[in-house]
Formats: structure tokens, sequence, C-alpha cells
């Protein structure tokens, strides 16, 4: 059980967080969340409609929280999914594989939420199939 509360408490990224670096390369809430939605402009509009839909009710969500290390936490992993939205219009958004050390990290209700997400995608990426009924690879 040890082990387990260590590896909780490990930082997720390599480095380890240093506040003054953290906050000053992150957004106040509002203008995150306005960019977010300004940089989700240039996915295909099935994708930018699950992307603000998730994005609001995720700030919805935290709009109440007073912890700080939860605040920075969030912001934080909002700038970072930021960062790696494409920046031009028709632009391929290439996702990346969830570290095994967040996976880990995950409370139930966090596994069911990512569990929900991926049927979700799935339902709006279907593969376009041909008239002959095969499957593009």
């Amino acid at each position: 059980m040890r082990s387990t509360l260590i590896r909780l408490a490990e930082s997720v990224s390599k480095a380890p967080l240093n506040l003054t670096d953290a906050s000053a390369m992150l957004y106040p809430p509002i203008p995150l969340y306005r960019r977010l939605l300004r940089s989700h402009r240039n996915l295909p509009s099935d994708m930018r409609s699950l992307g603000d839909d998730y994005v609001k009710s995720e700030f919805r969500r935290h709009k109440e929280v007073t912890n700080p290390v939860h605040i920075m936490g969030f912001l934080s992993q909002w700038k970072m999914y930021l960062d790696e939205l494409p920046t031009k219009p028709n632009e391929d958004y290439k996702g990346k594989r969830l570290d095994p050390t967040v996976f880990e990290k995950m409370s139930p209700e966090q596994l069911g939420q990512l569990y929900e997400l991926m049927h979700a995608a799935k339902d709006v990426w279907k593969p376009v199939t041909p008239e002959d009924g095969t499957e593009k690879p």
C-alpha cells in the first residue's frame, strides 16, 4: 500500500513543477477558456463541437474550486492541451497516447469519464464505407 501512495504523490511530468515558472506560462482562466474555444475553430466541425462542449462543461464544473493546487493543475493541463492543438486551419491534429503514470493516478470516476469519451469519439469518427460495403483501411 505504501508504494502506491508514493507513486500517486510522484509528479506526472519528468521535471518537478516549479510554481513560479508555471504561473508565468499559464493564462488566467477566462483568457485560457477563450483561447481554447478559438483554437477549436481550426478543427473539423465534428471535433470542434465535441471539444467545445467538453471545454465548456469542464470549466463550468471547476468554476467554484478554491484549492490553489487544484487550480494550478487544472490550468496547466488545459494549457498543455492548448499547446498541442493545430495553429492553422486544416492542419491535421495528431493525438498522443496517454502517459501510463497519468492513467494509473486516475480515480474511478475519471476512468469512467475517459471510457465515455472514448465511446463518444468512436461514434463521431466511424470509418467511411464505400458503396461495396467494405471498410476503408
